[in-house]
């Protein structure tokens, strides 16, 4: 069994930034891609930005500019560095990762999310 545990969110004015950070544990060969998810109130859950295991990264058009995904593989650990953070940013956050087992098998797993608000 994974676990991923997101950290970071808080509350931040207009134009500020967080740093969210999201650290895999338990049993597992190897991590592959990993990726931050949003979901405000009353919306979907839509993607923020993804990071390979190589280190490719994409990311919305939405935070194009303003949001940096990083990953540290020795630490299991996937960060989002949050910058000029605009009202709309406010969302639940979610670290999601896909994992392989030693028989290559993959598995999706996710955290519980943590909240970001961003006041005006």
């Amino acid at each position: 069994q994974v676990q991923l545990v997101e950290s970071g969110g808080g509350l931040v004015q207009a134009g500020g930034s967080l740093r969210l950070s999201c650290a895999a544990s338990g049993s597992m060969f190897k991590i592959n891609d990993m990726g931050w998810y949003r979901q405000a109130p009353g919306k979907q859950r839509e993607l923020v930005a993804t990071i390979s295991s190589g280190g490719s990264t994409n990311y919305a058009d939405s935070v194009k500019g303003r949001f940096i995904i990083s990953r540290d593989n020795a630490k299991r650990t996937m960060y989002l560095q949050m910058n000029s953070l605009k009202p709309e940013d406010t969302a639940v956050y979610y670290c999601n990762a896909e994992v392989s087992d030693v028989l290559r098998m993959t598995y999706d797993y996710w955290g519980q999310g943590t909240q970001v608000t961003v006041s005006s």
